[in-house]
Parts: structure tokens; sequence; C-alpha cells
């Protein structure tokens, strides 16, 4: 199996906050501390040794966190080895393990990332107002003016998704009010993704229209990233598998337009069993995973 099955996961709700340094690397670490500590005490371990990160905006957003989070939890927990993975690296590797190919990690945003095993490749993953396009954000945001459109009788509007915006949101012409002030506007963007993808789903031809598109999208970042060589593979993971048929069926069509010597394959795991499968070859000394200062770097630490 490319990714193993992590045993006991736990799961905090508060996003790790940002500023100007990028990621907050003490906000991650108050919720990261207990959780890791809780589960060393279950398995009666007295310290951890190996640690993988899979950092949402690490290869951009990561610069404190690389300089900080190593020295942290050498520290706090004793470990000596720590991996820092962007989570589209960890993502990769549930999806594909370490072979060739390519990986769109789609959920509210949209990453592609590829390696020949020499080297990694990435394609979008700039955030909902420069990039994501595809993504869960772009299809909701999508849905949302095709919605507005036939609110104001223009062209290219959706009376279905019209419906669809009314149920979800109420008075059309509330949504910027309860949209533009909220710092969690990807996600209620994206929130609107699956009311397209069922009124696709239903016949509306502007709403398949709009999954047909994110699918383009989505096999272009493919494409821009896939190894070149052989028969590389190809999967899409992430919250947006679960739209079926509306954009699956599409995709698969423009990825083997887009990588016609490519193998689709479904993802066999999700990010956190990536960072379970480098973790486990990282101590069997079975890791071939190539190295990137910004994507995938091993730290070797020394406790004081």
């Amino acid at each position: 199996m490319p990714g193993r099955e992590p045993s006991a996961p736990l799961v905090s709700r508060e996003p790790v906050r940002t500023g100007a340094r990028g990621i907050d690397p003490g906000h991650l670490l108050e919720q990261l501390l207990p959780m890791a500590r809780a589960l060393a005490d279950s398995y009666g371990l007295e310290r951890v040794t190996t640690a993988v990160v899979g950092a949402a905006g690490l290869a951009s957003l990561g610069d404190a966190l690389r300089a900080e989070l190593p020295g942290a939890l050498t520290r706090e927990l004793g470990v000596r080895t720590v991996v820092l993975a962007a989570d589209a690296v960890t993502a990769y590797v549930g999806a594909l393990g370490p072979r060739p190919g390519a990986v769109v990690a789609a959920g509210t945003g949209l990453i592609a990332i590829g390696t020949d095993l020499t080297g990694w490749r990435r394609a979008d993953g700039w955030g909902h107002l420069l990039g994501d396009c595809g993504s869960g954000a772009w299809i909701g945001r999508a849905g949302l003016e095709a919605a507005l459109r036939a609110f104001d009788g223009r062209d290219g509007g959706s009376a279905a998704l019209r419906a669809r915006a009314e149920e979800r949101f109420g008075a059309l012409p509330g949504l910027p009010g309860q949209l533009y002030p909220r710092a969690d506007r990807p996600a209620v963007l994206a929130s609107f993704a699956p009311h397209v993808a069922e009124c696709a789903g239903a016949g509306d031809p502007v709403a398949a229209a709009i999954l047909r598109a994110a699918a383009q999208h989505m096999a272009e970042s493919a494409a821009a990233v896939c190894a070149t060589a052989g028969e590389p593979r190809v999967a899409l993971t992430g919250g947006l598998v679960e739209l079926g048929d509306p954009l699956l069926v599409p995709l698969a069509e423009e990825l083997a337009r887009s990588l016609p010597r490519a193998r689709q394959v479904p993802a066999a795991g999700g990010p956190l069993h990536g960072a379970v499968r480098v973790a486990s070859d990282l101590v069997s000394q079975r890791l071939t995973l190539p190295g990137d200062e910004m994507l995938f770097s091993v730290v070797r630490t020394k406790r004081d």
C-alpha cells in the first residue's frame, strides 16, 4: 500500500494562524504538542524519535516554521529527525507512494504536484484570489456568479443555481455582505460546490459547464507537473472526489486528453497516510523521495 493506515489520529479544528512571518510555529505547537504527548503516552513511549510534519503553505509561508519547528520538537518531545513537507507532498505519497506521477490535491484549494523521483514540480496552489483553479472555492464562486447572473437577468445565468443559492444564503442582494467580510471566504465559497455538482447531475447545462471547466484546469495542472518518461500514474485526492461523476467523468476525459501516456488510478490514501509512510520509510532507511528546500526536507537535530 502506498499509504499506511494511521493508528490513532487526533484532530484539532482550529486553523493555525498566519502572519507577517508566515505560518505561526508557536500556534502550531500549542495544538500539536498535547496531541503528540497523548499519543506517546497511549503507546508507552518515553520520547518520539521521528516526526513528519505536512504543512499547508510550507513553500510560500514556511520560513519561520523551517527555522523554529525542528528545534522545538527536539526540546519538547526528544525528536531527533524532523521531516518538513508541504501537505501536497504527503498527499502525493498517500495517494501514489514513492513512484513517478502526478497528484491533484483538490479541496477548498487546489495544487498539483509531481515527481520523477529526482525532483518535485508543483503547479497552482496560489490561493483563491490568484489561482486554485478548479478547486472547491473556484467551483463555488463560479456557481454563485451564475446564480447572480440569473438574478440580474444576464446571459450565462442558471435558475437552478439561483434557487440553490437562495436556499443556502437567503436573498441574493445580501450575499456580498455575508461573504466579503469573512476571513474564511474560501471555505464559504467551497461550501457551494456540492450544490453545483448536484445541479450538474440533474442536467443543468450551466452547472455542467462549470465542472467541465474545473476538470480542464485540473488536467492542465496535472500535465504541468507529471513525469514525462514511462507510464506515470496520476490521481486525484481531497474533498472534491466526493462530488462524484459530475466532476470525475469530465476529469477522466480531460486527463486522457492531456496525459495520454499516464495511468489514472484512485488515490490509495490521504495526506495522513502519506506522512505515516514517510516516517516508516525513513526509520527503516527505505526513503527514496527527492529532497527540496521548500517542499520536502529531512532535518537531523541534536538534543541539548
